[in-house]
């Protein structure tokens, strides 16, 4: 049922990040014509490239104006775009009293204003049109909290509840949206861990605790992506997707 995709246009923030390139190889191959932004200039898959920051409205408005004069209202957008504070023992504070409050507010700034941001700008346009798929990208910090014994190995390191907590605020702001942007869909899609750089430990300890024993591979979240963002769930919005192996099973 994603047929319905094939040449629409997505939009997909933070495409250059960690799981930007998957979602526009995703949303490539099922036919859409997708629009990249990010806030530095690389190399992108995206059939259209643009240079913005996801917490400026009036940027994404340049890029809005420019994707419905060029190409035609966006179907999809993909809230990707997000930062987080990764394990850095040379950098890292101790307890929670050393964490820093403007760090925290950067993340949230970040994470959870900007896919406000990019859904008001885009989202708007999409129910103008009278349809459209919003996936909001979460994290299964959204609904746990982050084992410090995974960590503990790494001397010094907290990891901080910034990334946590943003992408719990996201969850809720997608509930919002599905309520204020119908008939345009809005849901979450929360990956579970991710397989990248960790380092081996953590991965030991993090699998352990994984239903299917692993780590998710990029791939993993091709087929949740297209479910939310095509007819397949023509009739979901409002909803938080996990896709964790189990995690919180």
């Amino acid at each position: 049922m994603t047929g319905d995709l094939a040449g629409g246009v997505a939009i997909v923030t933070g495409a250059l990040g960690h799981l930007g390139p998957q979602w526009v190889a995703t949303l490539e191959r099922a036919g859409m014509q997708v629009v990249g932004i990010d806030v530095r200039d690389g190399a992108s898959e995206a059939s259209l490239f643009e240079i913005a920051d996801v917490t400026d409205s009036e940027a994404l408005m340049r890029v809005r104006r420019r994707v419905e004069e060029e190409l035609e209202t966006p179907r999809v957008l993909v809230n990707n775009a997000g930062i987080d504070q990764p394990p850095d023992p040379e950098a890292a504070g101790g307890g929670v009293e050393e964490l820093s409050p403007d760090d925290f507010l950067r993340v949230l700034d970040v994470n959870t204003r900007g896919t406000f941001v990019a859904s008001q700008v885009f989202g708007s346009a999409m129910r103008s049109a009278g349809r459209g798929s919003i996936v909001n990208i979460g994290s299964l910090y959204a609904s746990i909290s982050p084992d410090p014994s995974f960590y503990a190995h790494i001397p010094g390191f907290t990891k901080p509840p910034a990334y946590g907590a943003s992408k719990a605020g996201v969850v809720q702001l997608t509930k919002w949206l599905a309520r204020h942007l119908a008939p345009v869909r809005v849901n979450t899609l929360s990956p579970g861990g991710v397989r990248a750089a960790q380092d081996d430990e953590f991965v030991a300890k993090y699998c352990a605790r994984v239903a299917l024993g692993r780590m998710a591979e990029p791939e993993d979240l091709s087929g949740p992506l297209l479910f939310l963002a095509s007819d397949a769930s023509r009739y979901v919005t409002g909803h938080e997707l996990r896709v964790d192996g189990g995690f919180t099973a």
